[in-house]
C-alpha cells in the first residue's frame, strides 16, 4: 500500500484538483486508487455538490450518499474556519489519536493507492496543540505540496518546504497549480522554484476543465 499525504501553501490553492486529476491518471494506468479527506470545514448541505468530499467521490466513481460522504469524511463542520476553530463553534473536540488512527486503518484496508488529503496550508491548525504539519509527520507519509502561481508563491512554497523537512516529511513532489489572473507566468514561477527545490520534482499544471487530463497528472502517477 502506497500512501501520500495532499498539503498546501494555504487554502483555495486547488488540492482537491490535483487529487481527482491524480485519481483519473492512476485508474487510466489501471491501478487502485482510495482518497480520503477526513477534515472538512465550510461543509453545508446546499454546499454538497460542489464540496470537496463530493469531487473526490466524483472522481473514484462512487456515489454521494451520506454513507459514502462519511466514510471519507468523517470529521466535518459547518464554519469556513480552520479545524480547531470550526469545531469549537460546535462545541466539538476534535480527537486528533482517533484522526490518525482513521488514516492508518484506511491504509491498512485499502488496496494500490491511498490519497490523503490535508485541510488548507501546512500549518492550519487542527486543535489546541497541533497542526497539519503535526498530522502529516506522525502518519510518516509522504508529502505532495500544492501552491498557486500567484505573486509571492515563491516565498510561500519554499517557506513550506522547508518546514516540511524541518520535520522530516519526504516532499514526493511540488505542483504549481496556476492561478487565475496572476501576473506572473506559470513557468516563470516554477522554475525560480525549482531553482531552490534540492532536488524536489517541480512540475506545472495549467488552468484546466475538471476532468481533463493532462501531462503532469500522468507525471505525479508515475511518482506515487
Amino acid at each position: 500500500m502506497s500512501t501520500l499525504f495532499l498539503t498546501a501553501t494555504g487554502t483555495e490553492i486547488g488540492k482537491t484538483f490535483v487529487a481527482a486529476g491524480l485519481i483519473h491518471a492512476l485508474k487510466r494506468k489501471g491501478r487502485e486508487v482510495a482518497a480520503v479527506k477526513p477534515l472538512v470545514t465550510g461543509f453545508e448541505d446546499w454546499s454538497l455538490p460542489a464540496s470537496d468530499p463530493v469531487r473526490l467521490l466524483d472522481a473514484l466513481g462512487l456515489p454521494h450518499t451520506e454513507d459514502e460522504i462519511a466514510k471519507i469524511a468523517p470529521w466535518r463542520f459547518r464554519a469556513p474556519l480552520a479545524p480547531a476553530l470550526a469545531a469549537s463553534r460546535e462545541g466539538r473536540h476534535l480527537d486528533y489519536d482517533a484522526l490518525l488512527e482513521f488514516c492508518r486503518t484506511a491504509g491498512a484496508s485499502s488496496r494500490g493507492v491511498l490519497l490523503i488529503e490535508g485541510i488548507g496550508g501546512v500549518m492550519v491548525p487542527i486543535d489546541e496543540r497541533r497542526t497539519v504539519l503535526d498530522w502529516i509527520a506522525d502518519l510518516h507519509a509522504p508529502a505532495l505540496l500544492v501552491a498557486g502561481s500567484y505573486l509571492g508563491t515563491i516565498s510561500h512554497t519554499l517557506t513550506a518546504l522547508a518546514t516540511l523537512r524541518q520535520r522530516h516529511v519526504t516532499v514526493a513532489a511540488i505542483v504549481l497549480s496556476e492561478t487565475e489572473g496572476s501576473s506572473v507566468p506559470l513557468e516563470d514561477n516554477a522554475a525560480a522554484i525549482a531553482h531552490f527545490s534540492h532536488g524536489v520534482p517541480v512540475l506545472s499544471l495549467p488552468l484546466l476543465l475538471p476532468g481533463m487530463e493532462h501531462a503532469t497528472f500522468a507525471a505525479l502517477a508515475e511518482l506515487v
